[in-house]
């Protein structure tokens, strides 16, 4: 699965991952290997992330969207800081 995480500014990470939780507006969800297509707003809190290769990367975020389909997960953010 790829992800893509992008703020205004730059792309903030961009790779093959296992999977994903983010801080959707009614709550978290994680999204894995073909996961039904879904665009979610984001509220603030933390995106985790799960490298191919096991590391695990916490993102902070201030808020966006998240979409996911076919396997590539973009999320657009407004601010993000490196946990």
């Amino acid at each position: 699965m790829n992800l893509v995480i992008l703020s205004p500014e730059k792309e903030i990470f961009a790779g093959e991952v296992k999977s994903v939780i983010v801080p959707g507006s009614e709550g978290q969800f994680e999204m894995l290997q073909n996961h039904a297509a879904i665009v979610s707003s984001l509220k603030t809190g933390e995106v985790k992330v799960t490298k191919a290769n096991g590391e695990k990367v916490v993102f902070g975020v201030e808020g966006g969207f998240v979409e996911c389909l076919n396997n590539e997960v973009s999320v657009l953010v407004s601010g993000v800081s490196v946990a």
